[in-house]
């Protein structure tokens, strides 16, 4: 009878694991993209490029006052200098992670946004990320964002 209870409850641990492991990695995914928005309220250069691989490309769609969209780049270094230029506004991006893909060594991640300087609302948006997982980590290879005043998630 003993061997009865055991069989559901092997099979129980078995199928738990792979969300277990994906749960950390997650984690891991989650804590990477955190640490470029801690950075940028801190002001901290290096703490946010310490979230990007070096070659990482950062871009915005935007809509235009004449109803068209463009993309505008920014290049890894000019957003560093940004953050880590003096400034007395806290930039306070405040994050909900929706969804995390994984596969292997890449992940994307789409997160809803509120920016905040200080206290006071700016504009919402989303960030889609994509990362990979390096020698040391996870690390973003590519940020794309919308921005607008309402509509917000």
């Amino acid at each position: 009878m003993k061997r009865y209870y055991a069989i559901p409850f092997i099979l129980l641990l078995i199928c738990s694991y792979p969300a277990q492991a994906q749960s950390s990695e997650e984690e891991a995914v989650k804590s990477a993209i955190q640490q470029l928005f801690d950075g940028m309220r801190k002001g901290d250069s290096a703490m946010v490029k310490g979230a990007f691989a070096d070659k990482a490309i950062l871009q915005t769609v935007q809509n235009k006052k004449d109803s068209t969209t463009a993309i505008v780049s920014l290049t890894l270094a000019q957003f560093l200098v940004a953050v880590g230029t003096p400034h007395t506004d806290v930039w306070d991006e405040r994050i909900t992670f929706d969804k995390i893909l994984i596969d292997g060594s890449l992940a994307c991640v789409w997160t809803p946004y509120r920016f905040f300087l200080n206290d006071q609302f700016s504009h919402c948006g989303v960030n889609s990320f994509q990362l990979y997982r390096s020698g040391t980590g996870w690390k973003i290879i590519y940020l794309v964002d919308t921005r607008r005043k309402d509509k917000c998630l």
